[in-house]
């Protein structure tokens, strides 16, 4: 059975409870040739103007870069071994301001979600101005959120 959320704060909570509980993410992005391509990732979320915004620190790799400028519709899946799920499909570009590789710097060393997130200085030693430092903006238009116990799903769409 799939139920549809009309606001995001219908699910929020559900939402970070899975994103604190299983944390990692696999990002999905497609190449130019329509093939799809798996990292394991750990973004961070905020609500802002009641959406979600999600971000992610990340080295500028020519693959992620070639397929963000290609196509820039990624999924970042999460799930546990009890089956609970979250599958967020969004849009997901590069954002190089000071502004947001700064607030992206503070929100992982604070939780986004509270419980979610890290020191990024264990990768970035120069801090938010270390060149290595790049910051993904995360856009979702669709998040699918599955509860294990009994495969039931609930759907918010952006504008839905």
């Amino acid at each position: 059975m799939t139920a549809k959320a009309s606001d995001f704060s219908d699910i929020r909570d559900t939402f970070f409870s899975h994103v604190r509980s299983i944390k990692y993410a696999t990002m999905i992005t497609v190449d130019g040739k329509n093939r799809p391509r798996a990292r394991v990732l750990l973004p961070v979320w905020e609500v802002v103007d009641g959406r979600p915004v999600g971000w992610l620190a990340a080295y500028r790799t020519l693959v992620k870069t070639a397929h963000l400028a290609g196509n820039p519709h990624t999924t970042y899946a999460y799930w546990s071994p009890r089956q609970d799920a979250a599958f967020v499909d969004s849009v997901s570009a590069w954002a190089e301001d000071e502004e947001s590789r700064r607030h992206v710097w503070d929100l992982y060393i604070k939780g986004g979600p509270p419980g979610v997130g890290y020191d990024p200085v264990q990768y970035w030693r120069g801090g938010p101005d270390d060149p290595q430092y790049h910051v993904i903006r995360i856009e979702p238009w669709r998040i699918q959120l599955v509860r294990g116990s009994d495969l039931s799903s609930t759907i918010w769409y952006l504008d839905g």
